[in-house]
């Protein structure tokens, strides 16, 4: 309570005081005995009114024991069952489980992980990847303010993301893990990685390479060769031994026809060899006839167009030039799409060019856009002239329904500059992205498409795209969902196909262990996005004339099916609607691979590194009879005794509303039995 309030509190004492005293001192000549009590009771009602007035603020203290936490990971992953850990993993869960000292001492919460982090203490082992990078990052946020020793149950293997090692150093908590897998070296002749491109070109050569490495003692010779349809297509001799255990082969292979293409690396296996799955890899390449080509033309220099660039050209079906204004005027139709960055009055003929001869093309705007000249030679679109900037975020809107766009969480994404103002459209248009200012979602478009006399446009009213690409690769440590996302603008803006009804977006073909998603969307007759139909999707594996049929279900603006868990192998499928009997088809392939199956051991040296950093001690899974009573007796992991303050104003305690009635019905009650009303 404040000095503030002690005066106050004081004041309205002596003033209820001389108040109750005025009213059965100085107005009233009854009995002294009856005037000392009502001056009591009139002093207490009007003392509490005043008090409420004030309302002054008490502090209520309340202690509490917080237990440590006790995380314990446990690794889902198909590595497990194929290392033959997965019975050991269960049984340690569930002493774990039973051991009640544990219990008592800590909040005990179980996690499993293979590419997510899930809140979970059931285990299948059919993860078909391996993410130790994301658990530690998640784990991060959720441990920060809290004492939370983690127990790491996992063979070490990683398949996807960055180094843990990094990552569990930035985990501040000490980490003891419980190594799976066998320790003992065994002789190993490995394709520990093959590099080739996704894409080829019709008649021309794509190059492949391996990377072999030996685990041995003894000098080995042996063949490695590459096969198509079980024929040999290159073969060569190589001799391995203690001293030289790895060597990269570099080939390239002829692009004769168009299609996907199925191809197996395969290094002859040494007969004493464990693990004989990771000698041989299985590769495909989607033959092409032609690129699609995209010119980004403007005059000034800016990080946006090197983003443009690596996005487009992430998939190699497309290529991008870089010209001037006066450039492309004599080769517009060398490209399928021109993108416009930043136009001032040096684009004039350019725009002429692009409208006589109805080209699509991309226009993105910013604070060097002159938009005197844009909206004098813009038919379809202008924006409200001034000399004011502003950042604009963005929020996606889900009705958009040209093409399939996946939310790449936009609203984390830094905010473009451009032009303050509003932007006009005179045509027709749909607005992919909705321009969000100081927080408030807004109906104004930052990222709109249109289609007038069958040509393809699209503005963009903001620049440092480049900023979006790099807040992708903080979110998700990859550029690919932006690069996806670009590669679809691209993908609609470049072709000139009337829009369908049904639109179906596939991969030609997934490895084994990627995650098979097949989006589809479905229009009514207004070509307006129709959430309410049902489609199903009707699969057929070549080979073996398999039959399978699956459901779509609705998730935001588009129809998804996952297929995660398909045999490996060719496969043609419809995707039909009920209502009209619409269907689109397409064909794909899943090559054989699961990287899971690709480890014989476990990776003990970084297992126990990581423990090392974190001073936390790492157990081999057969040895953690000691395990408990170490957690039990450290002295980093005893129980917090906390208080928590609360600050309470006196209005909130009702009781005293139930004393002020009270002193007043004692003295009505009193002064009428006196006879004093």
């Amino acid at each position: 309570m404040s000095t503030q309030d002690i005066l106050l509190i004081i004041l309205a004492g002596i003033i209820a005081l001389l108040l109750a005293l005025f009213q059965y001192k100085y107005k009233t000549k009854s009995a002294l005995k009856d005037n000392a009590l009502f001056v009591f009771l009139r002093f207490f009602a009007f003392f509490s009114v005043f008090l409420l007035l004030i309302n002054p603020k008490f502090e209520q203290n309340s202690t509490y024991t917080e237990k440590p936490n006790l995380v314990i990971v446990a690794d889902n992953s198909a590595s497990i069952s194929h290392l033959k850990q997965n019975e050991k993993e269960l049984e340690f869960i569930s002493q774990l489980k039973e051991n009640q000292k544990i219990n008592d001492k800590f909040n005990v919460e179980y996690f499993t992980f293979g590419n997510q982090l899930n809140t979970s203490d059931s285990l299948n082992f059919k993860d078909q990847q391996t993410n130790l990078n994301k658990v530690f990052r998640d784990l991060s946020e959720i441990y920060k303010n809290s004492t939370a020793p983690t127990l790491l149950i996992s063979d070490g293997n990683q398949t996807i993301g960055s180094d843990y090692q990094f990552s569990a150093n930035n985990y501040k908590q000490p980490i003891y893990p419980i190594i799976l897998g066998d320790t003992i070296t065994y002789s190993d002749l490995k394709i520990s990685q093959l590099n080739v491109n996704k894409y080829a070109y019709l008649k021309n050569r794509f190059p492949v390479e391996a990377i072999i490495v030996y685990n041995g003692n003894e000098t080995v010779t042996k063949n490695f060769t590459i096969t198509q349809n079980g024929k040999a297509v290159y073969s060569k001799t190589i001799t391995f031994s203690k001293d030289k255990s790895s060597q990269i082969i570099n080939t390239t292979l002829p692009a004769s026809s168009v299609g996907v293409k199925s191809y197996q690396a395969q290094i002859v296996p040494i007969s004493t060899e464990k693990n004989k799955i990771n000698n041989y890899k299985n590769f495909a390449v989607e033959v092409i006839d032609q690129k699609t080509k995209v010119a980004v033309v403007s005059t000034v220099l800016h990080p946006d167009l090197g983003a443009i660039k690596k996005s487009i050209e992430s998939n190699e079906q497309r290529e991008v030039s870089f010209l001037k204004p006066n450039e492309i005027l004599n080769q517009p139709n060398d490209f399928q799409l021109i993108i416009i960055y930043q136009p001032n009055n040096s684009f004039k003929q350019l725009f002429e060019a692009l409208e006589d001869q109805n080209k699509n093309k991309w226009v993105i705007s910013g604070v060097k856009t002159d938009w005197r000249f844009l909206n004098s030679v813009s038919k379809n679109y202008n924006l409200e002239i001034t000399s004011q900037t502003e950042d604009y975020q963005a929020n996606l809107n889900q009705n958009y329904n040209n093409f399939i766009v996946d939310d790449i969480d936009f609203e984390s994404f830094p905010p473009l500059k451009s032009n303050f103002g509003t932007p006009n459209f005179s045509v027709p248009y749909q607005s992919i992205l909705n321009k969000t200012v100081s927080g408030i979602p807004t109906n104004e478009p930052l990222l709109a498409t249109f289609e007038i006399n069958g040509r393809r446009e699209a503005v963009l009213f903001g620049e440092n795209l480049w900023k979006w690409r790099s807040q992708n690769y903080l979110n998700d440590q990859s550029f690919e969902a932006f690069d996806a996302f670009i590669g679809k603008m691209v993908q609609y803006l470049a072709s000139k196909q009337r829009k369908n009804r049904l639109i179906v977006d596939y991969n030609s073909f997934y490895n084994g262990s990627d995650k098979i998603v097949i989006s589809a969307q479905y229009f009514n007759k207004n070509y307006e996005f129709d959430a309410t139909e049902n489609l199903n999707i009707s699969l057929n594996k070549k080979d073996t004339n398999q039959k399978i049929s699956r459901p779509l279900i609705l998730k935001n603006n588009s129809y998804q099916v996952n297929l995660n868990g398909l045999d490996a192998g060719d496969y043609s499928f419809t995707v039909s609607s009920t209502t009209d009997k619409l269907s689109s088809s397409g064909n794909f392939k899943i090559i054989p691979f699961n990287v899971e199956q690709q480890f014989l051991n476990a990776n003990v040296t970084k297992l126990q590194q990581v423990a090392t950093n974190s001073k936390g001690q790492a157990y081999f899974i057969d040895n953690t009879s000691t395990l408990a009573d170490s957690l039990l007796s450290d002295n980093r992991y005893q129980p917090i005794l906390k208080t928590n303050k609360r600050v309470v104003p006196l209005i909130d305690w009702y009781y005293l509303l139930f004393f002020i009635a009270l002193c007043l019905a004692l003295e009505w009650f009193i002064r009428k039995y006196k006879g004093l009303i």
